[in-house]
């Protein structure tokens, strides 16, 4: 994988390369993986650290929108610099070509070299280039392109665009563009509430000009946090795909709830019932939706994956809250209640975690019934206008599902057969049945995000025929 990407390097970053590695006594693939290597050093050194469920994911269907696109990509100098070297990498990922233009400050903290490596593209830099303003360069760039992204976007940058300078090649590109511009602030935070920046980010904004961020944070500087860090990488390029993302919205207009993930059902301050549930289903569902245009609020359970980009996720502990949440919610258009209830609960949690006492027999609980979500909703007054329910089951799985869709008042249930040798509780991929009044359909093995996608569609698909 090195050598292809060495080949497809503009001949100066090769040459710049060679020499490199040759200092070095490496070979050019050697020292290109310790470029990469050190780069993700870098990148795990200065990033915070921050839980897995923190961290916004991506649909894999935002490679159907990034496929083919042509993104100039401006880095001003700043020490968030860095982040755009990942920010290249997933775009990469998902089929998107990257051009780059660096700043004359944005090379003092990340190198061509690095750029040019992941973006297999020559780097531009100079303005006053011969090679690349012969056919008018600065005018190829910002028309040859389908969307430009400013990553990190400083405050002098900033203030180029909104008073129309042009005295370098990334300001003039700017000036120079009829496509769409997203900029990704990054700057202290003093900085940023500055009312000169403030005047500048209004303009910016009134001229058409999107933004993503800034974060709220600790800063790069000792001591230093407020409204200023540069958005995630998946952050911005969600926005990116709001932007570009042109496909139909059939739900556009539409509200949504689902529930996804487990309860925790309190035994004693650190102990309680719970299942296998993993979330992934559920999660993927919210971010399909939303894919389609609907407004949609996620109900999660305790989970360790990230929340979808582009959906509002209200985090629950138990069952009782996630009842009140999804009620709290009604009336709404869909209703997907995918979560794995716990059935019951303890009658009375302990307030103090119970010890083991020598001589003393094993404690018992009484258990108490939680309330059916599904069949609440399913037959409530403000009652959405489609339920769809799920029946995870191990045994006899048609004829539960048939039974729980009569008794919950929905419209649908997505039965699976979730046997430990199965795979599917906790795993990525999924085998579903969809029981309705009119018949089962029979679904082939697919990923969970594809059962997410082939289920919005669906439900897309009802909610028209219930309008006609």
């Amino acid at each position: 994988m090195a050598s292809l990407t060495i080949r497809n390097l503009d001949e100066d970053i090769k040459q710049n390369l060679r020499e490199r590695a040759a200092q070095n006594g490496h070979s050019m693939e050697e020292e290109m993986r310790l470029i990469l290597a050190s780069l993700d050093q870098a990148s795990e050194a200065l990033s915070p650290k921050r839980s897995v469920a923190s961290v916004p994911s991506l649909s894999p269907f935002s490679s159907e929108v990034l496929e083919g696109k042509r993104i100039l990509l401006i880095i001003s100098g700043g020490i968030a610099a860095y982040k755009s070297l990942d920010l290249i990498r997933r775009l990469r990922e998902r089929g998107a070509h990257v051009r780059p233009i660096m700043t004359e400050a944005a090379q003092e903290f990340i190198t061509p070299l690095s750029v040019g490596a992941l973006t297999a593209d020559h780097v531009y830099t100079d303005f006053f280039s011969r090679e690349d303003e012969q056919d008018v360069g600065h005018i190829r760039l910002a028309r040859e392109c389908d969307m430009i992204v400013v990553a990190p976007a400083t405050a002098n940058l900033m203030a180029k665009m909104a008073h129309g300078r042009a005295d370098d090649l990334a300001s003039t590109v700017l000036l120079a563009t009829d496509k769409p511009v997203l900029i990704a602030p990054a700057m202290n935070p003093h900085m940023w509430h500055n009312k000169a920046t403030q005047r500048n980010a209004k303009t910016l904004s009134a001229d058409g000009i999107y933004f993503v961020g800034p974060e709220s944070g600790e800063m790069a500087e000792s001591g230093e946090a407020g409204k200023g860090r540069l958005s995630e990488t998946f952050t911005i390029i969600s926005k990116m795909l709001e932007i570009l993302d042109d496909r139909p919205k059939p739900l556009l207009g539409r509200t949504a709830i689902v529930t996804s993930g487990p309860t925790h059902e309190p035994i004693d301050p650190v102990r309680y019932i719970a299942n296998r549930s993993s979330g992934k289903q559920g999660h993927a569902i919210a971010a399909a939706l939303a894919e389609l245009g609907a407004s949609v609020k996620l109900i999660s359970g305790p989970v360790n994956i990230p929340d979808p980009v582009g959906v509002d996720v209200v985090k629950i502990e138990c069952a009782e809250e996630m009842l009140d949440t999804a009620l709290q919610l009604l009336p709404c258009d869909i209703a997907v209640m995918v979560a794995a209830v716990a059935d019951w609960r303890v009658a009375g949690a302990a307030g103090e975690k119970i010890k083991k006492k020598k001589g003393q027999s094993v404690p018992t609980f009484d258990l108490v019934e939680n309330p059916d979500i599904l069949k609440t909703v399913g037959h409530n007054k403000k009652r959405p206008s489609l339920v769809v329910g799920f029946a995870a089951e191990t045994q006899n799985l048609i004829d539960n599902a048939t039974a729980k869709l009569n008794k919950k008042g929905a419209d649908m249930i997505v039965a699976n057969d979730v046997s430990p040798e199965t795979g599917i509780m906790g795993g990525d991929r999924n085998r579903v049945r969809i029981v309705a009044h009119d018949g089962v359909d029979k679904w082939p093995d697919l990923s969970k995000e594809e059962v997410a996608m082939r289920l919005a569609k669906l439900v897309a698909q009802k909610l028209s025929e219930l309008s006609v």
